[in-house]
């Protein structure tokens, strides 16, 4: 049955989509996660049967946060009357109470576990199929290792995604940190941009270039010279993997030689709406070699984690214009592109969704 609060933001999020939650590392040793997402509160536990729950984060008798509640099995007490529910969201004990009316309980959402992350279904539950969560291989193969990272943005999570379509920022943004200087923006385009109908891809090369600052840190030969193809894909509704590699110049890396040297990362983001203008940022920038592993690991961590502030410094600072100024309309480039396909492409699954719903209710 819809909500208001369903009906209110269908043009403002996608909902029948999977989205990223919670980090497997959260929910360790009984933990909850509050987490709000598509601004509805929510509550992420994993019970004692090693199934992960969510559920409203509200006690349907008087409102108190789940969250504050105990993990009994696979259920959830309320802590403040000591109501508890079942996985399912339905009332299965009251204290002091034998009759338990049976519309008491709260809605529980879809998850499911993938690549260390547990995924959340916001939408219609009759349409939520577990092979459609996000699944990219390196996150589930040993051969690759990275530290997965959490940041809250108080900005919109399509400015984050704008953010991430045009890899010339890195130049200005991220000298010093991802790039080693503002030449990239003016010596690399994009091979090619493939406007997809979920979401986009692209590749860009830059050749005989100095290694920037983060690969530095974790390569033996800090000075050499190196020729560096980054492939993005994007799709809905925010979900990012970056495939970097860096070979030594002049090696052929472009015609698919892959010298002795050369290196390769992957970096997975995933952008999840909190509110309108809140988004919780899930990321893990992973690695492939095999000595050092945990060292390399950490050190690309920190490095992304600085970079990424550097980010959210500029992001942040676009929403607070775009609250004091909400009828600003924001002007095109030739590297929007990208954003612009994908941009374009949100508000046409907000359409369709809007119009699905309106389709339901006119029948019913």
């Amino acid at each position: 049955m819809s909500t208001a609060h369903d009906i209110e933001t269908d043009g403002i999020f996608i909902k029948d989509c999977w989205y990223a939650a919670a980090w497997d590392y959260e929910l360790l040793d009984g933990k909850k996660v509050a987490r709000t997402i598509l601004e509805k509160p929510v509550v992420i536990y994993r019970g004692e049967s090693g199934r992960v729950v969510a559920l409203d984060d509200r006690c349907c008798h008087r409102a108190a946060p789940l969250s504050l509640g105990r993990v009994e099995g696979d259920d959830l007490r309320c802590m403040y009357h000591g109501m508890v529910f079942d996985p399912s969201g339905k009332v299965i004990q009251i204290p002091g109470q034998d009759m338990i009316p049976p519309k008491l309980g709260v809605r529980s959402y879809p998850v499911v576990e993938k690549g260390g992350m547990a995924w959340i279904w916001m939408g219609d539950p009759e349409k939520a199929d577990p092979a459609d969560v996000f699944d990219y291989a390196p996150l589930q193969d040993p051969h690759w290792m990275g530290l997965p990272g959490y940041i809250h943005y108080d900005a919109n999570y399509l400015l984050i995604v704008d953010n991430l379509s045009d890899l010339a920022h890195m130049a200005f943004v991220h000298v010093g940190t991802l790039c080693d200087s503002e030449s990239y923006a003016f010596k690399t385009r994009p091979v090619a941009i493939e406007r997809l109908d979920d979401g986009f891809a692209q590749e860009r090369w830059n050749m005989d270039s100095d290694p920037p600052p983060y690969h530095q840190k974790v390569i033996p030969n800090r000075h050499g010279k190196v020729d560096r193809r980054n492939v993005a894909r994007m799709w809905l509704p925010g979900l990012f993997v970056l495939e970097t590699m860096f070979a030594p110049a002049g090696t052929g890396a472009e015609k698919g030689h892959l010298a002795e040297g050369t290196r390769q990362y992957r970096n997975v983001q995933y952008m999840t709406p909190e509110t309108r203008t809140k988004t919780h940022f899930f990321w893990n920038y992973l690695h492939d070699v095999q000595e050092d592993r945990v060292n390399i690991a950490r050190s690309l961590y920190d490095s992304m984690w600085e970079a990424f502030h550097q980010d959210k410094a500029f992001i942040e600072g676009q929403q607070q214009y775009l609250d004091r100024e909400p009828d600003h309309k924001l002007l095109a480039i030739g590297a929007d592109a990208a954003l612009s396909h994908f941009r374009w492409l949100v508000g046409k699954r907000l359409a369709e969704q809007k119009n699905g719903r309106a389709a339901v209710q006119a029948v019913a």
